[in-house]
């Protein structure tokens, strides 16, 4: 991997790999729903959307033509921290994709009438969210888990918020977040020895300093919210404060979560799923930020068996507590994620993503050797420190269905006092 500083300060990330034929580009922007005041909440996705839209030199359809012609993929995502703008194409044409991304980025127009047709389509893509339970209750719970702090935002917006955003508040937001400072250029793949060059003519004209990067550290709330819906499903989340993305114990919270329920041999899919037959779907996951993390378990399952779904999920972390984990399933875990990593490696838009991101939220790159050696160094009392300080306080936790009978009396500190109870126990 190398890194660059074109002539207007702007970071580059490069990593050659001369044996494919396709190269992944991408433009990563350090702005998200976590830096969207509360009135402007949506106003980062609506942006992502309008880069789209047409420029000067291309309109939308344009857009959408040249990277058809050239059989190439063209595609944005915006997250709570960042937006990216990527394409992936063959070697030949990276010119074209850095051409066209670049004038998208630096030269939308923010056009009005195709402003109001983009506000219709965000307005339609929230209304699809908010008829999918099982996504709408991971915003309860971010809700929940950090209350009013920006984090609890969601990254769609609101409605209302939606319907009133103006195409002078993009611009706007645009000239204080769209900075030199805030931008990352990723390329991996076959890119020839011009790349540089390539980069330097389409980028180093861009100039504006924007607004320094800053954020709030979040507090962990910790509290109990239902959505009334008509589902066929109790759709539950809770969750726990985590690592953030530069915490060294990162990757023992990755193997802690391949534990619990980070796949299909975790021991919640393996007890509630495969064992009992009660969800069709359970898992958990971990979300890193800056300064925070969330250790998130999701299980949907029907009405009726709900009150025995969220017992039978507090007993099988409580055995984690109170149990550890199995040498067993330290190695299988450290070896999953070994190979998802390395696997990774196989595709030019997935190193793109990674020494994008790691650019831009950290400023610092691992090698794989490095990683692989810093998973392998995880050791069982590592994973039980991390237990314990994950579970000291009550979860947060977040229900989407047609009641919340389930969930009206369900300590939210049981595994709290559970713990504190069995390690007297143990003295």
């Amino acid at each position: 991997m190398i890194k660059h500083h074109l002539s207007n300060g702007m970071r580059v990330v490069m990593e050659k790999i001369p044996t494919c034929r396709s190269v992944s580009f991408g433009i990563w922007v350090k702005t998200g729903s976590r830096n969207e005041p509360l009135p402007l909440n949506g106003v980062s996705h609506f942006i992502e959307h309008m880069l789209f839209k047409g420029t000067d030199r291309y309109s939308a359809k344009d857009i959408a033509d040249v990277f058809d012609g050239i059989g190439g993929n063209v595609n944005a995502f915006t997250t709570k921290e960042y937006t990216c703008y990527y394409a992936k194409v063959l070697d030949e044409h990276l010119h074209i994709a850095v051409d066209v991304l670049a004038d998208m980025v630096f030269h939308s127009r923010l056009d009005t009438e195709e402003l109001e047709k983009e506000r219709n389509v965000i307005l339609e893509e929230i209304a699809m969210y908010d008829d999918t339970p099982d996504d709408l209750v991971h915003d309860l719970l971010a809700k929940a888990a950090y209350g009013d702090h920006p984090l609890g935002l969601t990254i769609l917006g609101t409605e209302p918020n939606l319907r009133s955003l103006s195409a002078y508040e993009l611009r706007d937001y645009m000239d204080r977040h769209y900075s030199v400072g805030n931008f990352v250029i990723g390329v991996a793949g076959n890119y020839g020895d011009d790349l540089l060059e390539l980069l330097e003519r389409h980028f180093s004209g861009f100039a504006n300093v924007g607004e320094p990067f800053s954020c709030d550290p979040p507090g962990f709330v910790g509290d109990s919210l239902f959505h009334s819906k008509k589902t066929e499903q109790n759709h539950i989340c809770f969750s726990w404060p985590g690592c953030s993305i530069g915490d060294e114990r990162l990757y023992g919270m990755i193997l802690l979560n391949n534990v619990i329920g980070g796949g299909m041999s975790s021991r919640l899919f393996q007890e509630i799923r495969e064992k009992r037959g009660m969800a069709y779907s359970v898992y958990s996951y971990h979300s890193a930020h800056l300064d925070s993390g969330l250790f998130t378990v999701y299980i949907g399952t029907a009405p009726k068996q709900t009150e025995e779904v969220l017992k039978v999920s507090m007993d099988v972390i409580g055995d984690v507590i109170g149990q550890g984990v199995l040498d067993a399933e330290l190695r299988r875990g450290k070896e999953q994620l070994k190979g998802s990593l390395i696997l990774g490696l196989e595709s030019t838009s997935s190193r793109m993503n990674r020494i994008g991101k790691n650019e831009l939220m950290l400023g610092k790159h691992n090698t794989m050797d490095e990683i692989i050696e810093r998973i392998e160094a995880i050791r069982m009392e590592d994973i039980k420190a991390l237990t314990n300080e994950l579970f000291a306080q009550p979860f947060a936790l977040a229900m989407v269905g047609q009641s919340d009978k389930a969930i009206q009396s369900f300590g939210r500190d049981q595994l709290v006092v559970r713990r504190s109870t069995e390690t007297t126990a143990g003295q």
